[in-house]
């Protein structure tokens, strides 16, 4: 379920945009405009704390390999936990993706 706060016309038109995208150079051309460097580093790094700790990794691990913080990794396991599965299921779908490529 969508968090009914996040909805609204602007954030709509969004997720339209983003659902237009057809490959991986229109995503990077899209979200270096749309995003600053750092926004852009932090969303990539969010997605592999998330992949990390789905597959059981520890937070000593975590920040090794990403250099989060504990608090960036303590706020994506809470969304892992308790939160809408968006990262549920673009992970599985990543996970699909990957399998079907091999």
């Amino acid at each position: 379920m969508v968090n009914p706060k996040l909805r609204d016309e602007l954030n709509d038109r969004l997720c339209a945009a983003v659902l237009m995208l057809k490959n991986s150079d229109e995503c990077y051309e899209f979200f270096e405009d749309i995003c600053t460097v750092s926004e852009l580093k932090a969303l990539g790094q969010r997605l592999e704390v998330a992949r990390m700790l789905d597959e059981g990794a520890t937070y000593d691990a975590i920040v090794e390999r990403t250099g989060a913080s504990t608090a960036t990794i303590s706020r994506v396991k809470r969304c892992l936990n308790y939160g809408a599965d968006g990262y549920k299921k673009v992970l599985a779908r990543l996970h699909d993706a990957s399998k079907a490529n091999n």
